[in-house]
């Protein structure tokens, strides 16, 4: 009875062990962690999408985590890619400042840090940062604005992303340097922030100045929030504010939001409006002429930017760079990304005969 209990503990330590070591032979090296800030976006979406047929032919393995928002969890996720033995980190910070606790500690495990879409501020612990040139895309929006006004005293609306986002600066900047001339030459006039009204005569803006702009008109990327603060600024909006109007829309899903306000108001006789990001929505959008403009920043190529840099990085070359951007520590090594302006002009070439969206997903293309 002893032998015969032994035999079948004996047997079951083996089984386990046997088990064990199946696991470990079996799970597979993670070399590439990408962490994005959530996944009630579209934008960031369309990203996983991109990154998984970026790596669906890649010799290296990677896992994809989303921080839904949060601070804490986008720590978390670096922390969990650490443990897996990443060698290169890519993530898209939630909050730019909020980021760099979680980059340090990927740092201190000598793992490569890339910075994707968001630059991560306030810290040493950058390495490079994949980007669409994010100053061209405000001024891409604001010129857009520009060519398709008429006449002196327009009124402008202005609206900005979240405080909390390096690139909101960085879109702002690039407007404001093409609307302030604009302004200052009366085309328009500010309907919707006192702070730029203030600052209408300073052509460069600093930190603190767009700060203060910014924190009048965000949306915080969010189109409910832009809902409100358009509905606000139509209810407290004088006539002379009214009629024919123009509209810095930061992206597509706030540009959305606030069109909606804007087309519903009996006193508004046209509007023009900005966004960006090329989402599905906003296409259709500006195929039905509630939107004006989209700026396309296509996916597939910052991923494949991203990827390419990962890679080589993996593969012991050091990878090529375009410019700097300073994050409030240190100047980082870039790689821009171009972009592409679309309206109803030139929607179908840029988004279907690209291979963007496919001409299926949407009503009355021409």
């Amino acid at each position: 009875m002893k032998k015969n209990f032994k035999a079948v503990t004996l047997f079951l330590v083996v089984m386990m062990l046997t088990s064990i070591l199946a696991a470990c032979g079996n799970s597979k090296k993670i070399e590439i962690g990408i962490v994005l800030p959530t996944k009630d976006e579209e934008r960031w979406i369309q990203d996983e999408e991109r990154f998984k047929a970026a790596l669906k032919d890649s010799k290296y393995n990677t896992e994809i985590l989303f921080s839904q928002g949060s601070s804490a969890k986008e720590k978390e996720n670096v922390e969990a890619l650490i443990a897996k033995g990443i060698e290169v980190l890519i993530i898209c910070p939630f909050d730019g400042d909020g980021a760099a606790s979680a980059v340090k500690a990927a740092k201190e495990a000598d793992i490569t840090v890339i910075s994707y879409d968001r630059l991560i501020t306030n810290t040493k612990n950058v390495d490079y940062y994949v980007t669409f040139d994010s100053v061209s895309v405000g001024k891409a929006q604001a010129q857009y604005l520009v060519d398709k006004t008429t006449g002196n005293g327009q009124p402008l609306y202005l609206y900005a992303g979240a405080a909390t986002d390096n690139n909101a600066f960085l879109f702002f900047q690039g407007a404001w340097e093409v609307l302030q001339p604009k302004i200052a030459d009366g085309t328009f006039k500010i309907a919707n922030s006192s702070e730029a009204i203030a600052l209408q005569d300073v052509a460069t803006l600093d930190r603190e100045q767009m700060s203060k702009i910014i924190g009048q008109v965000t949306t915080n990327w969010e189109p409910a929030e832009a809902k409100n603060k358009a509905q606000t600024h139509l209810t407290a909006a004088a006539a002379d504010a009214k009629g024919d109007v123009a509209i810095l829309g930061p992206n597509d899903g706030t540009s959305r939001a606030i069109a909606d306000v804007f087309g519903a108001d009996g006193d508004i006789t046209s509007y023009v409006i900005s966004g960006q990001d090329a989402e599905k929505a906003t296409i259709q959008y500006i195929i039905d002429g509630k939107q004006s403009m989209t700026v396309l920043k296509d996916v597939r190529v910052l991923v494949k930017d991203a990827m390419d840099m990962a890679i080589g990085i993996l593969d012991g070359t050091t990878p090529a760079t375009t410019g700097t951007y300073p994050n409030g520590e240190i100047d980082v090594k870039a790689k821009q990304t171009d972009v592409v302006t679309v309206d109803k002009d030139n929607v179908k070439k840029a988004i279907v005969d690209s291979g963007y969206y496919e001409a299926k997903e949407f009503t009355n293309l021409k």
